[in-house]
């Protein structure tokens, strides 16, 4: 979709991948750092995301998604905003443990997690508790954001997931139907062309080329 003068967009990056990513451990609000491979992806994705040109860059302050959104910044001569609101879901005692190690550690409360009780890891957060700071911190953020203007917001998996379906009042029963998020990927909000500027649609997911116009019957 072609987006009008007055249309904002939102681009929702992931960070980078690091080390605890490539092991298959829980990274949560552990300040992990990226690795090699990690720091080349941002700055790959920072060369194309610079083409739309963004007005503002706001970070989760976890050191992976700075140093991601750094990348831009150094591109686009913007500044880096930093929210530790958009920091990931906190995932409280599993956190630096495998999937068997979490099994192995907390039968009880991985057993109760998969069946949708996600209470029973001691210091965890909700997937609805992380979306709805996600989604008020976005909320607060579009305040300053310009008609047509473009907010980049650097955060991390599983809160970016949750945080969308909350900001778009997605029933929390369908939010396992949007997939998971690659390192430096991105997905894409814009604001509906009907004129009520308080209704998004989510146009691009887990997408790592520049937006392209949608040619369809619909629009």
């Amino acid at each position: 979709m072609t987006l009008s003068r007055s249309q904002r967009r939102i681009v929702l990056w992931r960070h980078g991948r690091t080390e605890w990513n490539l092991a298959g451990r829980v990274q949560g609000q552990s300040d992990t750092q990226l690795d090699d491979v990690g720091r080349e992806q941002a700055r790959a994705a920072a060369a194309r995301l610079a083409a739309l040109e963004p007005d503002r860059i706001v970070s989760s302050d976890l050191v992976r998604a700075h140093d991601t959104a750094r990348q831009l910044g150094e591109v686009t001569g913007r500044e880096i905003e930093l929210d530790p609101r958009l920091r990931e879901m906190n995932f409280g005692e599993r956190e630096g443990m495998t999937w068997r190690e979490a099994w192995a550690a907390f039968p009880d409360g991985m057993r109760a997690w998969v069946e949708g009780d996600e209470t029973q890891i001691p210091g965890s957060e909700t997937h609805r508790q992380a979306g709805e700071r996600f989604a008020d911190a976005l909320r607060d953020h579009l305040v300053k954001l310009p008609a047509g203007g473009t907010l980049v917001v650097v955060a991390h998996g599983a809160v970016l997931r949750t945080g969308v379906c909350s900001f778009l009042q997605i029933p929390e029963t369908h939010w396992s139907s949007l997939g998971g998020l690659s390192n430096c990927s991105w997905s894409v909000l814009e604001e509906n062309r009907s004129g009520d500027w308080s209704k998004w649609r989510l146009t691009e997911w887990n997408a790592g080329t520049l937006p392209e116009p949608v040619m369809s019957d619909e629009e």
